[in-house]
């Protein structure tokens, strides 16, 4: 086992990430190679010269929940509710820097919480790791420094890829994106397929677009080759939802946003009525817009609270309006959070799962 060190470079230093990358594999390095150009970072964390993980500064939680959509179409039990309780618990550590592998742990949470197997744990960091290690080779100057200490202390290890062929792999991809030369007869290459792929376009002008996601990589290498495949099937806990807005569009546009197993969506279109619909049905949580006609959202908000049903049921009002005096009457009428236009899906469902737990 060899182990070896690096001195940092400055920004301005050329860099050949394609050749040191090979350097560490050869060398069955040990450490976090840390690489920085400008604003972004790239972490790549080696154990006898084979990758553990990989992972970089540009909203690494992003890219993981894109991942873990992908997988949640052959793993039933990876709902958004899932998803989002993950970023929840782990994404603050990398706001605060309190954790150095934060979106590592939440793949260890999952595997501890048994939504992933171990076996598909390495498959999705393998996938993580050739989206990384894809926009680290395209690099030609920065910084770079290897930390021979190991990182992840007590976490467990899924995989130990052959680092070399994992880079060739992406080299080949990234040659093969290259425009062919400029000729009548050649075509243009094909796009990645990540590129091609992304999620609903909105309904509504005031709900944002979602992140594309990527086609999954080819897996190899992995660590638990007797692991079982499958999840051991978890309990389901279904959530009502009850959705209180007179304008049908954004209630067909909440409802695709909570389109998952984890919810039961209630449209209601008529604040007068809302009233009696609300307590026949018990709601979990009351996504309420302010701006309704005859009957607007912050008094059907006091109205509910007077009812003994729902003195403690999540209100959340959903508005355009950012003033302080609206929260001041969202305050007044106890509504337990403020949902302001225009939001994504990321959104609306840290707000309802924040409030569910």
């Amino acid at each position: 086992m060899n182990t070896i060190s690096m001195a940092s470079y400055r920004s301005s230093q050329r860099l050949n990430p394609l050749s040191l990358l090979a350097q560490l594999s050869s060398r069955q390095a040990n450490g976090c190679l840390q690489i920085s150009s400008g604003s972004v970072s790239w972490s790549v964390y080696l154990e006898q010269g084979k990758l553990i993980y990989a992972s970089d500064s540009t909203d690494p939680f992003e890219r993981l929940d894109r991942h873990l959509r992908q997988l949640s179409r052959q793993i039933p039990t990876l709902v958004s509710a899932v998803r989002v309780q993950v970023r929840l618990l782990f994404e603050s550590d990398l706001e605060n820097q309190s954790s150095p592998t934060p979106d590592y742990r939440a793949i260890c949470w999952l595997v501890e919480q048994q939504y992933l197997s171990p076996v598909q744990a390495a498959t999705l960091i393998e996938e993580l790791a050739e989206e990384v290690i894809r926009s680290l080779l395209a690099l030609r100057e920065g910084a770079h420094q290897l930390i021979p200490q190991d990182q992840f202390g007590e976490l467990p290890k899924f995989c130990r890829i052959e680092l070399r062929t994992l880079v060739e792999r992406c080299h080949e991809q990234l040659r093969r994106q290259q425009p062919a030369p400029s000729t009548p007869a050649t075509p243009q290459t094909q796009p990645d397929a990540s590129a091609q792929n992304g999620d609903r376009t909105n309904k509504l002008e005031l709900l944002q677009k979602s992140t594309p996601a990527p086609q999954p990589a080819s897996v190899s290498n992995k660590a638990n080759p007797a692991a079982p495949t499958s999840t051991n099937n978890k309990k389901k806990v279904t959530y009502t939802i009850a959705c209180i807005d007179d304008s049908a569009t954004v209630l067909n546009a909440i409802n695709s946003f909570l389109d998952d197993k984890s919810f039961s969506v209630v449209m209601i279109n008529d604040p007068v009525r809302a009233l009696m619909q609300v307590v026949r049905i018990k709601p979990d949580l009351i996504l309420l817009d302010v701006e309704m006609p005859n009957l607007d959202g912050y008094e059907l908000c006091s109205l509910l609270r007077k009812h003994s049903l729902f003195k403690n049921t999540p209100i959340i009002m959903v508005t355009g309006h950012t003033g302080f005096l609206d929260r001041a009457k969202a305050k007044l009428v106890r509504a337990s959070g403020y949902l302001t236009k225009p939001f994504n899906q990321s959104e609306l469902l840290k707000i309802v799962f924040k409030h569910l737990s």
